[in-house]
């Protein structure tokens, strides 16, 4: 059995290296560019506590099925969302993303509408919404996933809105892309075989 304390911190730390080369922290970067940093932050927190809460709504009625094939379906799903990043950072051209991101923006809208907008639009199935969900339906602890998960979404926000335009520069997108699928793999790996309780 994990850990309270154990399993915040795989939570947070799965969450974190998936988010932070994601569409929604460059999101949040591009318009910190063009905002004052607080708007921005505090509606890409907000729309990230609503789709955090519905991934660990999803996850505890997944978790209502027999525990070893949601074992197995959770390792499985990390790997095909390790698969699904690795594919779309091969094909992906950067400057088309940050063209249709920053046309998104629309500037007749207030800064904390429109981050919580495109941030709220952009989770949608994204990655770190199925990977809070499967976590939260192997592990069954809504508070510990919701709040971990909470806070590495508001984390890598923060970091995007403060850094603004130079945390490209600084973190290149692509190894921590690369990163994050390698830890995906390594979780469902783990999930698997059973040695993640």
């Amino acid at each position: 059995m994990v850990s309270i304390l154990g399993l915040a911190f795989t939570v947070f730390t799965v969450i974190f290296l998936l988010e932070l080369p994601d569409k929604t922290a460059l999101a949040a970067l591009l318009l910190a560019t063009r905002h004052r940093p607080l708007p921005i932050f505090l509606g890409a927190a907000a729309a990230f506590v609503i789709q955090s809460a519905v991934a660990v709504l999803a996850g505890s009625l997944l978790g209502l099925l027999p525990r070893e094939p949601i074992r197995i379906g959770a390792g499985l799903l990390f790997l095909i969302m390790a698969a699904l990043l690795v594919r779309r950072n091969l094909r992906r051209d950067r400057a088309e993303e940050q063209q249709t991101l920053a046309q998104e923006d629309r500037p007749h809208r207030r800064p904390f509408v429109t981050a919580f907008s495109v941030v709220f639009v952009a989770e949608w199935g994204d990655l770190t919404q199925l990977a809070t969900a499967a976590l939260q339906a192997r592990y069954q602890q809504p508070v510990v996933v919701f709040t971990a998960a909470t806070l590495a979404l508001w984390v890598v926000s923060a970091i995007a809105v403060v850094l603004g335009n130079r945390l490209g520069a600084w973190v290149p997108e692509r190894p921590l892309q690369f990163a994050a699928a390698g830890v995906m793999v390594l979780v469902a790996i783990a999930l698997i075989s059973g040695l993640l309780g």
